[in-house]
């Protein structure tokens, strides 16, 4: 059996950034001196003319972002996820959601992913700071491929974008033929037992954990949120009905992310069993990315583990 490709997400957000500006003129890129790790510096190389590095300076890069959007320009800013969620925050809620300007933060080493940088540049809040800011989406890629169809959408869309970036190399889950849309979610394997919501690299990790469940006779659903506002409703929904309990999966703190998100939902229009997948409110030290995910309880065991709880509360219920 061939060993399975990798690719980070944040590559291959370099990469389709400079595919799509050969394609689109009005794409302009900015990045806060990180344009190395953001891997903004192939954009760079090949149109230095539309290239700002803006240097430490991450506020001044949203703003100036902000002002490139009102001229007309397509603005991809990049920066760190600590950074560009966390001390720009303020920044990107005035000039960029309250505006409703038509910008896109990428922001990369999101999560606990980044590893051996330890928890100063760790970002388990993004997906709740950007969430929370009125007319801004959130994407949250699986893969690699995933990340490139992404990127050209996220530049058709009208409208600010916050998309989630990682570190580390992780498999390639699907492959050319594989449709992205804003908005919506797509179900990865179907099945009848319960319901699992995961993004970005969890999305990997749920897949394994499948197999956990599989050899115990559970048929699990596995869905791809990589869209975590707008939520895709209807998919979730339709998913729940069927299963009747849920898991959600994401490299996030568990308050305000992906599964603060369904929980909401359900709670209002489905209410069923639900056991969340995350940093439990908590900040993870300086290690290997694959050991903080163990340690922190977002491994495929996790998973199955939860799923577990969530059948049996089913169960309960009845």
């Amino acid at each position: 059996m061939a060993e399975q490709a990798v690719k980070s997400t944040r590559r291959a957000y370099g990469e389709a950034l400079l595919e799509l500006g050969e394609r689109e003129e009005r794409v302009v890129v900015l990045d806060a001196d990180l344009s190395k790790s953001t891997y903004t510096n192939l954009f760079a190389k090949r149109f230095p003319h539309r290239f700002f590095n803006m240097g430490i300076s991450e506020c001044k890069m949203i703003c100036c972002a902000a002002g490139l959007a009102t001229t007309g320009k397509i603005p991809f800013a990049s920066s760190f996820a600590v950074f560009a969620a966390g001390r720009a925050w303020e920044m990107v809620r005035l000039s960029i959601g309250y505006t409703n300007l038509n910008v896109k933060i990428a922001a990369s080493h999101a999560g606990i992913s980044v590893g051996e940088d330890g928890p100063t540049h760790h970002c388990a809040e993004d997906i709740a700071l950007m969430r929370v800011i009125p007319n801004m989406s959130v994407l949250v890629p699986a893969d690699a491929i995933e990340t490139r169809k992404m990127v050209f959408a996220a530049a058709e869309w009208e409208g600010p974008i916050y998309i989630r970036l990682g570190r580390p190399d992780i498999p390639i889950l699907f492959d050319d033929s594989y449709r992205f849309q804003i908005g919506k979610a797509y179900v990865i394997k179907e099945g009848k037992d319960v319901s699992i919501f995961a993004c970005g690299l969890m999305v990997w990790q749920a897949i394994e954990a499948l197999e956990l469940l599989e050899k115990e006779g559970i048929d699990a659903e596995l869905v791809n949120v990589s869209t975590v506002k707008p939520l895709d409703e209807e998919t979730i929904l339709r998913s729940l009905s069927k299963t009747g309990c849920a898991v959600s999966v994401e490299e996030h703190n568990i308050i305000g992310g992906l599964g603060s998100a369904i929980a909401e939902l359900i709670g209002e229009k489905l209410p069923a069993p639900l056991e969340r997948v995350g940093i439990r409110d908590r900040f993870a030290e300086s290690a290997n990315w694959k050991e903080l995910l163990k340690k922190y309880n977002l491994s495929p065991q996790d998973i199955r583990d939860s799923a577990i709880r969530a059948l049996r509360r089913k169960v309960e219920k009845r």
